[in-house]
């Protein structure tokens, strides 16, 4: 798989909420006991470089995680084969528009609104499978204007990856291209126009990043307004 494949044919990102057990409690959200997912279009995807759009009235917040990219098509596959469907990973930020969110669980309404803005899935660039052999070690942080705001590692995932993919694959069909986002450590704030947003992921016992990704945050102009 090329390092953009994933950008431009999967079909879905499917993202996996509350999988860090600090982070659900920040939110105060309970501790799920399954994994529990969301899907996020393809259009939201911002590659490496680019600029986070804030909708007007929105509090945009971070959420760094890892992603996983799924090589082939993959239905009802067990934990133990599941590493076999996975072409790569890569790092990405699921941003959220947390006012809509919380407004639409009020309301028992779908998020997608407060997920699927343009840009909110800002991503890194393809990493080979082969990079490194664990997914249950990886640290990942996130820093705005240089300052760290999350800091964790994928040990202490609720589900690992084998577990998530195969959740997911017993419900729909993942195929090549398609994202699966991890979830995310606690720390999750507000980004705003002007802000510098940089992140990155070391495995195992890596000296430095595999990777490292850097985003602008500026105001969107467009339509959209927020309902009062």
């Amino acid at each position: 798989m090329s390092a953009r494949t994933f950008l431009t044919t999967g079909k879905k990102i499917v993202a996996i909420g509350r999988n860090f057990s600090e982070h659900a409690k920040e939110l105060g959200n309970a501790v799920p006991k399954s994994p529990f997912f969301f899907l996020k279009p393809t259009s939201s995807y911002l590659a490496n470089g680019g600029t986070i759009e804030i909708p007007s009235g929105c509090d945009v917040h971070h959420e760094i995680e890892l992603a996983v990219v799924m090589g082939k098509e993959t239905r009802d596959c067990p934990a133990s084969e599941a590493m076999d469907s996975v072409a790569g990973y890569a790092l990405a930020i699921d941003c959220t528009a947390r006012n809509l969110q919380n407004d639409a669980k009020k309301k028992g309404l779908p998020w997608s609104t407060a997920k699927g803005f343009d840009t909110f899935t800002p991503i890194s660039e393809f990493i080979p499978k082969d990079s490194f052999t664990k997914t249950d070690d990886i640290d990942l942080w996130l820093k705005v204007n240089d300052k760290f705001r999350q800091q964790g590692n994928t040990k202490d995932m609720i589900f690992n990856v084998p577990s998530l993919i195969e959740y997911v694959s017993s419900i729909m069909k993942l195929e090549a291209g398609d994202v699966l986002l991890t979830g995310t450590p606690a720390g999750v704030m507000s980004i705003k126009d002007g802000d510098v947003v940089t992140g990155g992921m070391k495995p195992g016992k890596a000296e430095k990043d595999i990777i490292t990704i850097k985003f602008n945050v500026a105001d969107r102009k467009g339509l959209f307004k927020l309902s009062e």
